[in-house]
């Protein structure tokens, strides 16, 4: 497959500001991925035929993929870093997709709350796993039918043995503050998590075992966030240019998130819970973007408007509307590795290279929680471009 690599010395920045510390032992036979766009690979597209088109997947893929990206997602580092080939989507059925390591069930605008008329995914957690558990009943009736299937299907101990992913939950917050004050938000998390805590039990005991969860990101970060709630109260935006309400949000949500991993650890001992935080990761490349070789901490590279965001929400990404009786399209930045966000909600493959390698340092793990084997890696950095 043909890609563009990054420019070496952007990769030596990168690569520079973290210890190459040895993760041993990340190494799983499969991995079941369940989320939002964060980690969809197609999933969204091939579920609603959403029209995904270009310039998305031009860094990497040269075409659109799937994702809503120009290029790769962390989902997509991680299982190059594994050595295995990307997660192809529960929902897409064309082109004899291969699941021998795994699936896909993440789908854009996905949230752990069961989805409304109007949301825009219907793929919430709950039907997330309800696909997973007809996946996994169906792989099991096929193998003991006929065995040579078993190149494209995962066997039965790697269901056992495989990697449970989840990064959901962004979009739950997100939406209720455009009906909810922030008080009503917080009192909404308590809501949003026993309801994910009641979907990873479920698989677990469907035989679910090593789990790896990424908190949510600073949803008060992104261009979109920013350009509507920012405008509305401009006092509400930290040093950085970012919603502090919509931080807030996120910030408890993580903090009950991380306690609800604590207890299911001391619930199931036998599972192994590695709980990731994304938000610290990400937060910490919008402060720092300028020594991190990025241009643009905020802006859309993929958008409309110009600085300081770029970003209409009239307009999505790729689009060619008329706006105020002229025609205008939403074109990408001509350098995308400049740019932290894509297309106002989503981060460039530059950002998510950078986010990849971070946690792969293993600093941004809870340790006092995770006794899983993904406490140390050993990879190859090659594997991440």
């Amino acid at each position: 497959m043909a890609f563009k690599l990054y420019s070496v010395p952007t990769l030596v920045l990168i690569f520079s500001y973290f210890p190459l510390i040895t993760l041993s032992n990340f190494s799983y036979p499969a991995v079941f991925n369940f989320g939002d766009s964060n980690s969809d690979t197609g999933g969204l597209v091939a579920g609603v035929a959403l029209p995904l088109g270009a310039p998305n997947g031009k860094t990497f893929f040269l075409k659109p993929s799937g994702r809503f990206c120009d290029g790769r997602l962390v989902i997509d580092f991680m299982m190059g870093v594994m050595g295995m080939p990307f997660l192809n989507p529960y929902l897409d059925s064309v082109g004899a997709p291969n699941f021998q390591t795994g699936c896909n069930f993440a789908t854009g605008g996905s949230t752990i709350l069961a989805a409304k008329a109007n949301s825009p995914s219907p793929f919430s957690l709950g039907i997330q796993v309800a696909q997973f558990i007809r996946f996994k009943a169906r792989v099991l009736e096929i193998l003991a039918q006929d065995k040579k299937f078993q190149d494209f299907l995962p066997s039965e101990e790697y269901f056992g043995q495989g990697l449970y992913m989840f990064d959901i939950g962004q979009n739950d917050i997100d939406g209720a503050f455009y009906s909810k004050s922030e008080d009503q938000v917080f009192a909404l998390v308590p809501t949003i998590l026993a309801e994910f805590e009641t979907r990873i039990k479920e698989m677990y005991y469907q035989g679910a075992r090593n789990f790896w969860v990424h908190n949510t990101g600073p949803l008060g970060c992104l261009p979109r966030i920013i350009a509507i709630f920012g405008k509305l109260d401009p006092s509400n935006l930290d040093p950085f240019g970012c919603v502090t309400s919509h931080n807030r949000a996120a910030k408890l949500f993580n903090t009950q998130l991380q306690a609800l991993c604590k207890n299911f650890q001391g619930q199931f001992p036998e599972a192994n819970v590695t709980y990731v935080d994304i938000f610290t990761i990400k937060f910490n490349l919008i402060a720092n973007h300028s020594q991190l070789g990025f241009k643009q901490s905020l802006a859309a590279c993929c958008g409309y408007g110009g600085l300081p965001l770029n970003f209409d929400n009239q307009i999505a990404c790729g689009q060619t509307k008329i706006l105020n009786g002229s025609s205008v399209t939403a074109k990408p930045c001509n350098n995308t590795a400049e740019y932290v966000n894509w297309d106002g909600n989503h981060y460039t493959e530059a950002a998510n290279l950078y986010v990849s390698s971070q946690f792969l340092t293993g600093k941004y793990f809870d340790q006092n929680l995770n006794r899983s084997k993904s406490h140390g890696f050993q990879h190859n950095y090659t594997h991440l471009y």
